[in-house]
């Protein structure tokens, strides 16, 4: 029955060795003892100690709430409740540690970039049998002969004489018997030369164009157009010089330059 079975055999032995009533009584009425010891203890402490029945009978109750409890040894059962959340912790335990490792790995890759992007001199030359399908970004400059359908970001010079389907971002671009088809963003100049046609936005500091463009120009500085440019669209500029022969259909502004007319204009009214 277990260890409770084996704790109650023990002690009833130990008792029926200790406490055998009906022998201790004969001896003692043979020898005509006043007092009964029972190995040197008295009988007062005798009458003190559980009979065999009575403990016999703890030890039945005893052995019964024992049956009921789990065996030793063996790990108590987890209820439903308490397997879902524990399963649930894991799990957002798990996830928790999967968007930690993103967020790291995304900022690792986001300083790899910038890194990548520091200002170098370097020049990459994209050769006339070249074609690229896809995205460039560089530190340095870039020699574009063949055809780039992709957008380019670099951080130094852009000279094309290709193909360019995509928008260019560059410190300086110079497009010299080149087809652009895409904005073009420039940190400092822009010079499009003869021949060359850009269908796009052009965005720098000042420009030069000798070439056709259709698409607004918005210059904060000077704007020139040669004898042989064609514009269709709007410029916008600090100031704009217009040879003979260049031709316009748009609107031209200077809304960068120093002085505003509109408040020109105000001032002469309020004078009056």
């Amino acid at each position: 029955m277990g260890f409770f079975s084996d704790l109650k055999e023990d002690l009833s032995q130990a008792v029926n060795e200790l406490m055998p009533e009906e022998e201790l009584e004969a001896a003692l009425a043979a020898e005509g003892a006043q007092e009964k010891p029972v190995n040197n203890v008295s009988e007062k402490t005798a009458e003190n100690i559980f009979s065999a029945k009575e403990l016999s009978d703890m030890l039945d109750k005893v052995e019964t709430i024992g049956n009921v409890n789990e065996p030793v040894g063996v790990e108590p059962k987890v209820t439903t409740v308490q397997s879902q959340a524990v399963q649930q912790h894991k799990e957002e335990s798990g996830m928790e540690a999967k968007k930690s490792f993103r967020e790291k790995r995304g900022e690792e890759k986001k300083m790899e970039f910038q890194a990548t992007k520091m200002m170098t001199d370097e020049t990459a030359i994209v050769t006339a049998g070249m074609a690229i399908t896809g995205d460039i970004s560089s530190g340095g400059s870039l020699e574009l002969i063949g055809t780039v359908r992709g957008n380019i970001d670099i951080l130094g010079k852009l000279n094309i004489t290709g193909v360019i389907e995509g928008n260019s971002k560059a410190a300086e671009i110079y497009a010299e018997g080149a087809k652009v088809t895409g904005e073009i963003n420039s940190q400092g100049s822009v010079k499009i030369g003869q021949s060359s046609v850009v269908i796009g936005n052009i965005f720098a500091t000042s420009a030069v164009i000798a070439g056709a463009v259709k698409g607004d120009i918005d210059v904060k500085g000077p704007v020139i157009l040669d004898t042989s440019a064609i514009v269709m669209g709007n410029i916008k500029s600090k100031s704009v010089q217009i040879n003979n022969g260049a031709v316009i259909e748009g609107m031209c502004s200077q809304c960068y330059a120093d002085v505003n007319p509109t408040s020109f204009f105000d001032e002469i009214k309020k004078k009056k």
